[in-house]
């Protein structure tokens, strides 16, 4: 299973995408719409909490730590079971895919959403967060828990 985030507006606060699955069937290899994405702004060196993750190749797995957020997560959504961590970024662990609508929502991760505003005229956001990390967890998750590979192809916006 592949997906590709394809980033496509920087405001030097916070970063919007668009996230895509990655289809092959009979009729070849095409791209489904998933949900809009929002991140931390750009810089040369990601820092913790305040830098999206660099453009690359990575793979998806559940994190099995119970941390504090884990925790938390489980009593608000009972459907929740571990989170979906962005493996290999360079230097850092714990980088998930989570809910969440503005840019300090995100802590260096990815957020999802099914809506989202232009951060050129205002303030970065996406909105219905709850309902596409919903949607993408549960196809995410399953698969993960049946040992499919999954995997994430983040373009910047150049």
């Amino acid at each position: 299973m592949n997906f590709i985030l394809q980033r496509f507006s920087d405001n030097r606060d916070c970063t919007l995408g668009l996230l895509f699955k990655k289809i092959t069937d009979g009729n070849g290899e095409r791209l489904h719409f998933s949900a809009y994405s929002l991140e931390d702004e750009y810089r040369g060196i990601k820092q913790m909490k305040e830098t999206r993750i660099p453009a690359g190749f990575y793979e998806l797995a559940l994190q099995l730590i119970e941390t504090d957020k884990t925790k938390a997560y489980r009593i608000k959504y009972p459907w929740f079971k571990n989170h979906i961590e962005i493996t290999k970024v360079a230097n850092f662990k714990g980088v998930y895919i989570h809910i969440g609508n503005v840019d300090e929502d995100t802590d260096g991760c990815l957020l999802l959403g099914d809506t989202a505003n232009n951060n050129n005229v205002g303030v970065g956001e996406i909105t219905t967060s709850t309902v596409a990390f919903k949607r993408f967890y549960s196809e995410v998750h399953e698969a993960l828990e049946k040992g499919t590979k999954v995997f994430l192809e983040i373009r910047d916006e150049k």
